[in-house]
């Protein structure tokens, strides 16, 4: 055997340490313009490796959920780094599985140019291969690759590293939820990683990536946007004209006229046959995650573009210092907003065993109440929490003292304007939905993907008498796989007219001022 010498001993270690040193020095890929070259990590590949090493270190395994427009370079980087890897350690496995077999080729065809092209110093050798397996058999690890059509498929393995690709679009996905994803050991040391385009709403992927958001699963997400790629972008001539959409895109966004000009000619292509091109682009190159997941056919009170107008604003709050609180019922999130006049602020969210008990609830309320809030200055002037899932956390606490600033509000119950709206829920989306299209007042809603998606569930019909009837609960979650807590937090803020207090904790003066709805 031929001895080491030191430098090729730093090399070694360098490159089993050190993935981005890894990539650049012994990875090629062929480029989109066919050419063989170095696998240097883009943008949106950097981004992913920062999150995952980041996970890693802190858990020591790692569990990814990605959303992504089209060859954003995602697959490229999961297969380098599984094989990486595979190169490196003893008796571990990797399992790939794609969605059709066009790409389950593609995707070996990319592991086979990893090791054909590797530092040979670095390659492991290889025993008995087929056309979608490597074995390194010296190191008794390997790597391999299948289509999601098979069901049950990989259900009898053991794997270490997993990449499921284009998982929105699996057939059979709860069978391999059931059968591959179960190979995999929760230990030290492994790592999963699903990535996707979105294909709609309330499939596998999905509803995975809804849990991930809101942290019910140790899955994190992780969104890229389209124009994070360089190469999305067109030449302009003298010529080329913006258009309003396209101007309030370069204003939340950043985009350049260049990339404005390949957005549209995408659009172009897209829009064959009668298709809605624009549609599609969201779908298949999103600017944000909630984007991505369309209710294609369904009509939402709130548009996209109104929610993503006020998360790009910024206003002041003033008047009355309003919560909406919606409690979690049947896995759903617990969520609190505050909302002061035209500024919506400080959502958040939990879930499971955070608020699972009714105490656990009540120190969240107790702490909003009794907490001066640095944005207004002030404590709440009211709070109000849906009945449904609430009425136990209303009754504790008036006991506790706060019944003159806690009112639970039924879902059902009269509408305070029965000309408009079918019944209270209705209308509070009604009113939300007025004050975030008002041109004349910004409005400022939290920038959370979770929330637009919330708000953009608003399903609604009119009935006989042209009243917004807007869907159940229950409803908007058969229909599209989650349940709009943070938006119904939202809409809570909008319960009624409210008078603004000087409170102080638990004793209030009235000042007799009246703010409708607090806008």
């Amino acid at each position: 055997m031929t001895k080491m010498s030191d430098k090729e001993r730093e090399i070694r270690v360098r490159a089993r340490d050190d993935f981005e040193y890894f990539s650049r020095k012994c990875l090629k890929i062929r480029t989109k313009a066919g050419t063989i070259e170095p696998l240097i990590l883009n943008r949106s590949q950097t981004y992913l490796h920062e999150i995952i090493e980041k996970q890693y270190t802190e858990t020591g395994k790692v569990r990814v959920i990605i959303l992504k427009g089209r060859q954003q370079g995602c697959s490229t980087y999961a297969e380098g780094r599984l094989y990486w890897k595979t190169s490196h350690q003893k008796g571990v496995k990797a399992f790939i599985l794609t969605h059709e077999e066009d790409a389950t080729k593609n995707l070996f065809d990319m592991a086979q140019r990893y090791h054909e092209n590797n530092n040979p110093l670095l390659k492991p050798h290889t025993g008995a291969d087929n056309y979608k397996e490597l074995v390194f058999d010296k190191l008794d690890s390997g790597y391999k690759v299948g289509t999601a059509k098979t069901k049950g498929r990989g259900r009898s393995s053991t794997i270490q590293y997993f990449h499921g690709s284009e998982v929105a679009f699996w057939p059979h996905a709860e069978e391999h939820a059931k059968g591959i994803m179960q190979a995999i050991p929760d230990g030290l040391g492994t790592e999963v990683m699903l990535e996707s385009t979105a294909n709609g709403l309330n499939n596998y992927f999905h509803q995975q990536w809804k849990k991930a958001e809101s942290g019910e699963t140790e899955y994190i997400p992780i969104f890229i946007p389209w124009f994070w790629q360089d190469e999305y972008r067109r030449a302009v001539d003298d010529r080329f004209t913006t258009t309003e959409e396209e101007d309030r895109l370069s204003e939340y966004y950043g985009l350049d006229v260049e990339q404005l000009s390949w957005r549209r000619n995408k659009i172009a292509d897209l829009s064959v046959s009668g298709a809605d091109g624009e549609a599609s682009f969201k779908q298949e190159y999103p600017c944000n995650a909630a984007e991505a997941f369309q209710m294609t056919g369904k009509l939402g009170l709130i548009t996209p573009q109104v929610a993503v107008r006020a998360r790009n604003n910024t206003v002041n709050g003033n008047g009355p210092l309003v919560i909406g609180v919606d409690p979690s019922r049947g896995g759903d999130r617990f969520s609190v907003v505050k909302r002061q006049g035209r500024k919506m602020y400080d959502l958040q969210s939990w879930i499971g065993d955070e608020v699972d008990k009714l105490g656990k609830q009540v120190s969240i309320c107790k702490k909003l109440l009794d907490t001066e809030c640095p944005e207004a200055g002030k404590v709440p002037d009211m709070m109000f929490i849906d009945a449904g899932g609430g009425a136990d956390l209303v009754d504790r606490l008036e006991e506790l003292g706060y019944g003159d600033r806690v009112k639970a509000i039924a879902f059902g119950s009269s509408p305070l304007d029965d000309e408009r709206y079918n019944n209270r829920r209705s209308e509070m989306w009604g009113e939300m939905n007025l004050w975030l299209r008002d041109e004349n007042r910004e409005a400022e809603i939290p920038d959370e993907d979770s929330l637009q998606a919330d708000l953009c569930a608003s399903l609604y019909r009119r009935d006989s008498d042209d009243r917004i009837v807007l869907l159940s609960k229950d409803k908007i979650k058969a229909e599209l796989g989650y349940s709009p807590d943070e938006g119904d937090a939202g809409a809570l803020t909008f319960s009624e007219p409210i008078q603004v207090k000087a409170v102080r904790r638990h004793q209030t003066a009235n000042t007799g001022e009246q703010s409708w709805m607090g806008t």
